[in-house]
């Protein structure tokens, strides 16, 4: 419905689409949360012991939305931090859920600079910065390349989770290492 204002136009009452859409979005949180614990009760499953890394998974992704809404660059630094806090609590519910807590060895690479990557490379895509992209999508790239050969090494080479291969494990680590060099170098190649 729609009221005439004092100056001669019309205003709509209520709280308008956005709030209407933050309503239903709400809603459904709270039906999706319902059926969460409804299943857990009859399936007698611990949903806070298994799930309570999302208290930290929504403030980060809240965060990183809210970056996106923000006018400028003003944003980025925000994209940032709710790229590293989501990536935290997702090893964190990774970890909870496997018990492979030994994984911190090689996971802070996701957190920094993989996730800081990640964060620059979505903001910049979204927002059209194509300097940001690149320099998000190197970041990210960078931090996966440490991941992975400090997860091997950590994994097949000491056996910090108990995947260790013995013998094994230096062979694979340098077919590994060749590989990724390879890859990295074939990718500088295709670029130019």
């Amino acid at each position: 419905m729609t009221v005439p204002a004092e100056s001669g136009t019309t205003s709509t009452s209520g709280s308008g689409h956005g709030g209407r859409v933050a309503s239903l979005a709400f809603g459904g949180v709270l039906i999706l949360f319902g059926l969460l614990l409804l299943l857990s009760q009859l399936l007698h499953i611990d949903l806070a012991g298994l799930l309570w890394p999302f208290f930290i998974i929504v403030p980060g992704v809240a965060l990183f939305l809210a970056a996106l809404l923000a006018s400028g660059k003003a944003g980025e630094p925000m994209a940032i931090v709710g790229s590293i806090i989501t990536m935290i609590g997702c090893i964190l519910l990774f970890q909870n859920v496997t018990h492979l807590w030994a994984t911190w060895a090689y996971a802070w690479a996701l957190i920094a600079p993989t996730s800081v990557g990640l964060g620059i490379l979505v903001w910049g895509a979204i927002k059209g910065y194509q300097d940001k992209v690149r320099e998000g999508l190197n970041m990210t790239g960078i931090g996966l390349v440490i991941f992975l050969v400090a997860g091997a090494f950590f994994e097949l080479v000491l056996g910090v989770s108990g995947f260790g291969l013995g013998p094994l494990a230096l062979p694979f680590l340098l077919i590994g290492l060749g590989g990724i060099l390879i890859v990295v170098n074939v990718v500088r190649w295709l670029r130019r």
